[in-house]
């Protein structure tokens, strides 16, 4: 006999996890045909040159196959029927597109584009190392699909896809509004910088601009109305950081490129910078007990992010970089006595709808007080 979940938790025999993960597999490989036949509009001009196409074929054939087993298992022992259906639909549709056997021909580059591929590595790694992460080393012992992750892993999709146009809105802005401010001689300088110098730079430049920005957020009302679609998350995990309103997103993309742009960096240190972005993004709101000791006043980690999303009343309007703690204890904004975690997380009072298209309209609605 099969009980009931309780709490999103897996029970042997239910079929959930086998069809959440061939509705995964299928709909990753749906996807991926689709960006094989319009690679100029769906994948990231900066990723192109480095895919070996005869592995990707590959592993999309392997994906395929598994989804296709894993429904028919589930339609057999007559368990999450709906989900093995689905799985079937996607790989059926992926086949009559052309499966894994696409060719791709030239196309033209320069085209706006959405980063569909881009979206399926930062799922497929994000999920593979922090899930791994999460289950060794947890805070605290809770479902791999909790409570709400319909909606964050909605805010993945759109915000993950849409970091193209993100991106070229961010350019377009700094170009715009700070090219009086670009210095030939300041770029050359910095440049000159060893390469581990200029790195730290740009960390600690980005790390205050979001600090500031990130402060103005919590402090000036109407901001925080966008804002606080980030802070309505109740449950912590590596999911948790892609709740985000998109117009947040672009303006805080805008702000923290800007010293970026105007100093030169080399690119090999701006590519260097956004893959640590990617990554601390995602670990700052990880469900992962780590300690690293009196690294805790330098660096931020997972518990030092959590109290900034606590609804503790001593963590209210606290704990703000990104990147280095050292800057919150600096402007005294920093949470004392870290040796516990916090209690409980989301907006002090709750109001937020869960929804993606609800979280997008809120902040124009009437109103909302912190």
């Amino acid at each position: 006999m099969i009980t009931k979940p309780q709490g999103g938790q897996f029970v042997i025999g239910d079929g959930r996890l086998s069809g959440y993960i061939a509705v995964a597999l299928a709909s990753l490989s749906l996807l991926g045909v689709l960006a094989f036949h319009f690679p100029q509009y769906l994948t990231t001009p900066e990723l192109r040159q480095s895919y070996n196409v005869d592995v990707i074929r590959t592993i999309m054939f392997a994906a395929l196959v598994i989804s296709g087993a894993l429904g028919l298992w589930n339609m057999i022992r007559n368990v999450n029927k709906r989900a093995a259906l689905i799985a079937w639909v996607l790989v059926s549709i992926a086949i009559m597109l052309g499966g894994h056997r696409i060719e791709v021909g030239d196309f033209p580059d320069h085209t706006p584009y959405l980063g569909l591929d881009w979206f399926i590595l930062d799922l497929l790694g994000s999920t593979l190392i922090f899930v791994f992460i999460e289950k060794i080393i947890p805070y605290r012992k809770q479902a791999v699909l909790r409570e709400e992750w319909q909606t964050d892993t909605q805010h993945f999709l759109v915000n993950h896809l849409l970091i193209g146009f993100a991106l070229l809105a961010a350019n377009q802005f700094v170009t715009q509004f700070f090219g009086w401010a670009v210095s030939d001689v300041l770029q050359q300088m910095v440049q000159s910088m060893p390469w581990w110098l200029q790195l730290f730079v740009v960390l600690l430049f980005a790390d205050l601009m979001q600090y500031s920005l990130h402060r103005a957020y919590h402090e000036v009302p109407y901001l925080w109305r966008f804002h606080s679609v980030h802070h309505s998350v109740e449950t912590m995990d590596w999911l948790a950081g892609s709740r985000q309103h998109f117009l947040e997103l672009v303006v805080t993309r805008c702000f923290v490129l800007t010293p970026i742009f105007v100093f030169g960096f080399d690119k090999s240190v701006v590519d260097t910078y956004i893959i640590i972005v990617g990554f601390q993004a995602v670990f700052n709101h990880a469900n992962a007990n780590i300690h690293v000791g009196w690294l805790k006043y330098i660096i931020v980690t997972p518990q030092f992010h959590h109290w900034h999303h606590a609804s503790d009343k001593a963590a209210i309007d606290r704990n703000y970089a990104a990147h280095f703690s050292f800057i919150d204890y600096l402007f005294k904004t920093a949470v004392r006595g870290q040796d516990r975690w916090p209690k409980k997380y989301g907006i002090v009072g709750g109001g937020m709808p869960e929804s993606w298209i609800k979280q997008q309209t809120y902040p124009f609605t009437k109103s909302k007080k912190k």
